[in-house]
């Protein structure tokens, strides 16, 4: 049962500032920590959400990282050339084309992930059992936060 309005205690802009900036510093942190496989933030982007939602359209997957279209495109012309991704024809509207990751692209994926996850692993390792446990329990709480629209 939630708290009457009365007694719950807002969060301020100021608090919601010093989680996005320290959210914002853990994520430079683990992106400095990826692998040096000489691709961009947004061409590992695509690739993640290809492989998180399947195959997509070019216009599903500007949608996703609010970008245009025309922004994909060197991105994505890029990831074809390495192999990692391929182009077809939409069969039920083929002035649509459906992206999808290769084979290719799973390990690759996969490394990026996992020298991240090691080292945000070793980092919070090195917390006081009592702050690891309290960053444990923040996990579904920040997922839940990422669905939310408030407005």
């Amino acid at each position: 049962m939630s708290e009457p309005v009365a007694h719950q205690q807002l969060v301020g802009t100021d608090q919601a500032t010093s989680l996005r900036e320290a959210m914002m510093a853990v994520t430079r942190q683990a992106r400095r920590h990826r692998p040096a496989h000489g691709m961009t933030m947004t061409q590992v982007g695509i690739l993640g959400d290809l492989d998180r939602h399947g195959v997509s359209t070019v216009a599903e997957l500007a949608e996703r990282a609010q970008v245009k279209v025309q922004s994909l495109t060197l991105s994505m012309n890029r990831l074809e050339e390495l192999g990692l991704i391929t182009r077809r024809a939409d069969p039920e509207d083929r002035r649509r084309q459906l992206v999808e990751l290769t084979e290719a692209a799973h390990p690759l994926l996969a490394s990026d992930r996992r020298q991240r996850d090691e080292w945000l692993a070793k980092a919070i390792n090195t917390l006081p059992d009592t702050e690891r446990g309290l960053l444990m329990l923040c996990i579904p709480v920040l997922r839940r936060l990422a669905e939310q629209d408030p407005d």
